[in-house]
C-alpha cells in the first residue's frame, strides 16, 4: 500500500498523538513519523518506547519537510506553536489539529499559516482519562467520529487526503462548520465534563460522606463521574475558556432542566420524573445502537 503521507510531524506526544502514530503504523498510512513535545521527559519517553520514528528537540525541527503536521497541544498553546513552525512549513503541507474547540483554534492558528500550506482543523471524538506518551493505543479511533472543519475555500484534494487518513485509522469522518462543531461539543462533551468536575467536587465537600464511603460505593454511579473528571486539567481549562459562549448556553439549559426536576421531586410528581427518565433512557439506547458504546456492565471499557 502506498502511504498517504511521506512524513507526519506531531507537535505534542500525548494520548491522541500516540494513538494516531500507532494507528498510522497499523494501517501503513505514512512512511515516517516525527514528533516533539515541550517536556524533555515526554520526549525521552517517546524515544524510549519507539512511539515515533524520530524525536526532535523543537517543533521547528519536527515540521521540516513534513507533508502533514498535527498540532496535539492544548488550545491555549496553539498560537505560540503555530507562530514557531510557520517559517519552516513545507510547500503544500497540510496542518491540522486535534483540539476539541474549533473556532478558537482557527483564530489562534489561522493568522500564522503561510499561503503555501493547507490548514484543515480537525477533532477526533475519542479519548480516555489517561494522558501522556504511554497512554496511546492503535484502536482508540475505531468506529469513532472525527470531525473536520475546513475553512472556506479549502483545497478539496487536501481535505480528501486527510479524510482518507482518518478513515484508514478506523474513524468515521464528518464535516461541520466551526461554530456548529463548538455547540455540538458543548452538549456532548464540554458540559458533561464540567458537571462531572462539579459532582466530584460536591462529594469532596460533603463531609457527612466519608472518603472511604465515596471510594467504596463509587460503582453506584460516582465511578463514571470520577473517570471523566480525571481528564487532563490543562486541556479542559483551555476548553472552557475558549468555548465559553456555547458552554454557558448549554449550562443555562441544564440549569433549567435541573430546576424542573427539583420541582418534580419536591412535589412528588412521579409522572414527570418517569417521562423524563424514559426519554433520556431512549437517548442512551440510541448511543449504544449507533455503536458508540456498549451496554456491558463496565460500559465496555478495557481495564487499561
Amino acid at each position: 500500500m502506498t502511504p498517504l503521507y511521506q512524513r507526519v510531524a506531531f507537535i505534542g506526544l500525548g494520548l491522541i498523538a500516540g494513538s494516531m502514530a500507532l494507528a498510522m503504523r497499523r494501517g501503513g498510512l505514512v512512511a515516517e513519523i516525527v514528533g516533539t513535545a515541550r517536556s524533555a521527559e515526554t520526549r525521552a519517553i517517546a524515544a524510549e518506547i519507539g512511539l515515533v520514528d524520530r524525536v526532535t528537540d523543537t517543533a521547528a525541527q519536527a515540521v521540516e519537510d513534513a507533508d502533514l503536521v498535527v498540532l496535539c497541544v492544548p488550545v491555549g498553546a496553539m498560537s505560540a506553536v503555530a507562530q514557531e513552525i510557520a517559517p519552516y512549513l513545507a510547500q503544500g503541507a497540510t496542518v491540522t489539529d486535534v483540539g476539541s474547540v474549533k473556532q478558537a483554534v482557527i483564530d489562534a492558528v489561522g493568522p500564522h499559516m503561510p499561503r503555501h500550506v493547507h490548514f484543515i482543523p480537525g477533532h477526533p471524538l475519542a479519548g480516555t482519562e489517561h494522558s501522556g506518551p504511554r497512554a496511546g493505543f492503535a484502536e482508540l479511533f475505531d468506529n469513532r467520529w472525527t470531525i473536520l472543519t475546513p475553512l472556506e475555500g479549502a483545497d478539496a484534494a487536501a481535505t480528501d487526503r486527510l479524510t482518507r487518513l482518518w478513515q484508514g485509522m478506523g474513524a468515521q469522518v464528518d464535516v461541520m462548520d466551526p461554530p456548529h462543531h463548538d455547540l455540538v461539543l458543548a452538549v456532548t462533551s464540554h458540559t458533561p465534563h464540567l458537571i462531572a468536575y462539579t459532582m466530584v467536587g460536591v462529594a469532596d465537600d460533603l463531609r457527612r460522606v466519608t472518603d472511604s464511603e465515596v471510594i467504596k460505593y463509587s460503582a453506584a454511579g460516582f465511578r463514571d463521574f470520577t473517570r471523566i473528571a480525571a481528564s487532563d486539567p490543562t486541556m479542559w481549562r483551555d476548553v472552557f475558556l475558549t468555548n465559553k459562549d456555547a458552554t454557558l448556553e448549554i449550562l443555562g439549559r441544564f440549569t433549567e432542566e435541573l430546576f424542573a426536576l427539583q420541582r418534580a421531586i419536591r412535589r412528588g410528581d412521579g409522572d414527570h420524573l418517569h417521562a423524563y427518565f424514559s426519554r433520556t433512557r431512549a437517548i442512551r439506547r440510541g448511543i449504544i445502537d449507533a455503536g458508540q458504546d456498549t451496554d456491558a456492565p463496565d460500559f465496555g471499557r478495557s481495564k487499561r
